[in-house]
């Protein structure tokens, strides 16, 4: 007996997420590049639909997000039947595992996937097994011989966040042949919207044709990180079994009218995806001329691999940067401690980051 609540077993043990810096010491104001927010801000018209409804604060929401699933099937050609909103991905991956993974059960993910993933998978009683990368991409081979019959769910995050990479359309389909029936594949799309590859699958069409395959988005990359707005796609019956948990109002309206006009102003979308596009390929070019090594991406962000020369360290160029009001993202917590994580900011952002990597690497 003890004088105080105690939580379940295993709770105590999952290590929290930490998120990015919002600021730096002695600074009033800061280049924040470290959270993959969008560079554009939010939609006009998602920004509009959002103080529409203030005068409906007092109302409940659909309870359903009906309105946001109907535009989400007729923009991306899917049936809303199939979609479950939540309040950001990160719910709609906790409503995941808590659907299909029970004590001791296991769920598979690479090495330096989404922190998110173990978190989940241990809140829900499970185990999360590491599958390892080949020089910081997704391994199929390494995910398909970490699957046991003990595993329930694989997580994959394609691209992936932090490093970045993602698999093709045709290496997805060969990881989903691979598995077992019983065995559930998540697709996490999240930076979707900013991928320029061309022989990337989203995950609908699996997710379509398979009884096993789900696929997660989310409306945080692209302007509504505040409005908390994710979801899912995927088969029927897992549809039916997540609702059965799911909060009757899990969505504010204020969160699902934004979305739904972000959903539907494709003009607002191509120009996020455009200029991203356009920095991230020059902010790499800068970077890799500097003796960096900077991973191709098809985020909204750069990971930068530092060398490990005192004065030139990961660690050494993240002070440098907040000393100059330049948030980026430290990767120890993903074990990648070699490693910052630069979000696609505006012109005058990216200008001022790699001026002041060059600066760094050069000793100035």
């Amino acid at each position: 007996m003890t004088d105080r609540p105690v939580p379940q077993p295993g709770i105590m043990t999952i290590a929290p997420y930490v998120p990015g810096r919002s600021s730096a010491p002695g600074k009033d104001k800061v280049l924040k590049l470290s959270a993959n927010e969008s560079p554009l801000g939010a939609s006009p018209r998602a920004v509009e639909a959002y103080r529409a409804v203030a005068e409906r604060l007092a109302i409940y929401p659909e309870g359903s997000s009906r309105a946001l699933r109907e535009a989400l099937g007729e923009i991306h050609s899917i049936d809303p039947e199939r979609i479950v909103v939540g309040a950001g991905s990160d719910e709609v991956l906790h409503l995941l595992a808590q659907t299909y993974i029970g004590d001791g059960d296991e769920a598979v993910m690479s090495q330096y996937g989404f922190m998110v993933y173990p978190i989940v998978t241990q809140a829900a009683g499970g185990v999360p097994v590491i599958a390892p990368e080949t020089d910081y991409r997704a391994d199929v081979d390494a995910l398909l011989a970490a699957v046991t019959e003990k595993t329930r769910v694989v997580f994959l995050a394609n691209p992936n966040n932090p490093t970045g990479s993602y698999l093709s359309a045709e290496e997805l389909d060969r990881l989903h042949a691979g598995l077992p029936p019983q065995v559930l594949l998540v697709i996490d799309s999240a930076y979707a919207e900013y991928v320029t590859a061309e022989d990337y699958g989203v995950g609908i069409s699996l997710a379509e044709r398979a009884e096993n395959v789900v696929m997660v988005r989310t409306f945080s990359k692209v302007g509504l990180a505040a409005a908390r707005i994710g979801w899912l796609y995927g088969p029927g019956h897992l549809v039916d079994a997540v609702n059965r948990i799911r909060g009757p109002f899990n969505v504010s309206v204020p969160g699902q009218a934004a979305a739904e006009a972000a959903t539907r102003d494709l003009a607002f979308t191509h120009a996020l995806r455009e200029h991203n596009a356009r920095w991230r390929e020059w902010l790499t070019g800068q970077l890799g001329t500097n003796r960096l090594r900077v991973l191709p991406s098809q985020g909204n962000f750069v990971l930068v691999l530092f060398p490990d020369t005192p004065g030139q360290t990961a660690g050494e160029a993240n002070a440098y940067l907040l000393d100059r009001g330049i948030v980026v993202r430290e990767m120890g917590g993903y074990g990648i401690a070699d490693g910052l994580r630069i979000s696609i900011g505006s012109e005058d952002a990216m200008l001022a980051a790699a001026a002041a990597l060059k600066d760094f690497m050069d000793g100035k």
